[in-house]
């Protein structure tokens, strides 16, 4: 049977715009007929992937997203003394094995048409390819040569890939991550700011009063943030490496847990820790526990504290569902911040989960 890891949290962050639309809007959603903020799970999981609390638990176990493979393979060949020509030749049939490249004629000839994630065993197969060349053998890169089924890139194994010229080469995602959103009602408000030339002169009447006016959108809220990891999935995209699997695991809680999206954090600061954080583990089928909050959390419950409200209305859907369904996990851990009922850390947390990928 399936071994499952669910994790829910509940996250506040202060006045913010994470995770804007297309306008520049904080992106929301219509939930329970009224208006959540959302940030995106693409936002999320970028935002873990990419920061220095995931690197230092894997240790240098990821993938790179990027177009760029044969434009590291081309500086690579011309720091080695191939002349251009010959370089870009070399690089367009390595890199070609990832994707469609773009046209010789194009300004970024050795760049593929879309990014391509790309694991370190590929990357070191690659410029492996590159030293061939540069010694003169003959090279025709096929997609054995470079592409593998399984390997150590953590993100990969857990947030999957798609190569679409050779689908045989896909991950499928151990990982799942929904959309945050808050578990109350938000309204969207407008920041009116303006900017000043520091060198002008206020004697002058045409010279005087602002420079610049604008505004940008924000918004506030406690968010649900829950996601589902497969262990057997990404026991089987590492190639049934079992540290690494609990490696992945503790670099996802623990990045969930610290590290916020990156959108206007100049602007606000609007970084955050987890206000709560549930992790179960078990081979029953996941569910998210969003549902809790169809009916917004209102400031008339637990004395306005929409903390300790949107905790408790978790707590309770929970055990509504196992009195309903049965259990629905073999085993969980909690952790809370809630000034007056803190309980539990992070370190019991990650160990609790690292037992379940083990």
């Amino acid at each position: 049977m399936t071994t499952f890891l669910q994790l829910h949290l509940l996250t506040v962050y202060p006045p913010a715009n994470l995770n804007r639309d297309d306008t520049g809007r904080p992106k929301t959603c219509v939930f329970g007929g009224t208006m959540r903020l959302r940030i995106s799970s693409q936002s999320l999981k970028r935002a873990w992937r990419t920061s220095e609390v995931f690197e230092s638990v894997v240790k240098g176990h990821m993938g790179k997203r990027t177009q760029r493979i044969g434009k590291e393979v081309f500086d690579y060949l011309i720091a080695k003394g191939m002349n251009a020509a010959k370089a870009t030749a070399a690089a367009r049939s390595i890199a070609d094995v990832f994707g469609k490249m773009k046209p010789e004629a194009d300004a970024k000839p050795t760049f593929t048409e879309q990014l391509v994630f790309v694991a370190p065993e590929e990357r070191a197969s690659a410029f492996a390819l590159a030293d061939k060349a540069l010694s003169g053998e003959a090279i025709n890169p096929k997609a054995d040569d470079v592409l593998v089924k399984t390997d150590t890139a953590t993100d990969i194994a857990m947030f999957g890939r798609m190569l679409a010229d050779d689908p045989s080469f896909n991950r499928e995602a151990a990982v799942q991550v929904a959309h945050a959103l808050t578990t109350h009602k938000v309204i969207v408000e407008d920041d009116y700011y303006v900017a000043v030339d520091d060198l002008k002169d206020p004697a002058e009447r045409e010279d005087a009063g602002t420079s610049f006016i604008g505004v940008q959108e924000f918004a506030a809220g406690l968010f649900y943030q829950y996601a589902c990891v497969d262990v057997d999935l990404l026991k089987r995209n590492l190639a049934g490496h079992p540290s690494l699997a609990a490696d992945s695991v503790e670099a996802l809680l623990r990045s969930a847990a610290t590290v916020a999206p990156r959108g206007k954090q100049a602007s606000f600061a609007s970084r955050a820790r987890a206000s709560f954080v549930m992790a179960e583990r078990g081979s029953q089928q996941p569910r998210s526990l969003a549902v809790a909050f169809l009916k917004p959390v209102s400031t008339g419950e637990m004395n306005g504290d929409l903390a300790l409200a949107s905790i408790a209305r978790l707590a309770a859907f929970r055990d509504a569902l196992d009195q309903a369904y049965g259990a629905n996990a073999d085993a969980r851990a909690e952790m809370t911040v809630v000034p007056g009922q803190a309980a539990g850390s992070l370190d019991a947390l990650v160990k609790f989960c690292r037992e379940a990928a083990a």
